[in-house]
């Protein structure tokens, strides 16, 4: 069986490895994968993540299409966080990470 050429250097890797690699990063989505949709949900869920840090991730996955930001109206206003197809398809990845560290870390 050949082995598949892999190049040194790939531009689109290394910036989807920098948005995974950010710290608190995928912690935010398989928090998101565990149904905690709200800012304050996710905050709890995530022990020692200040707000101003999650405030900023969550900032910064809508920014690159990976969370959704629902503000939903009524008394009082709520505002919910959850996966884009994009970010579905990341959680995957975040998933396999997770039974990986199972297996081979715990």
């Amino acid at each position: 069986m050949q082995k598949e050429k892999v190049t040194p250097f790939c531009p689109l890797f290394h910036h989807a490895l920098e948005i995974l690699g950010r710290r608190w990063t995928a912690v935010v989505i398989r928090a998101i994968m565990g149904g905690n949709y709200r800012f304050s949900d996710i905050r709890q869920a995530i022990p020692g993540l200040s707000d101003r840090l999650l405030s900023q991730r969550l900032k910064e996955l809508e920014t690159e299409g990976i969370v959704n930001r629902v503000v939903r109206t009524g008394h009082p206003i709520t505002v919910e966080y959850t996966l884009t197809g994009k970010g579905e398809a990341l959680a995957t990845i975040v998933k396999e990470v997770s039974h990986w560290a199972e297996d081979w870390l715990g």
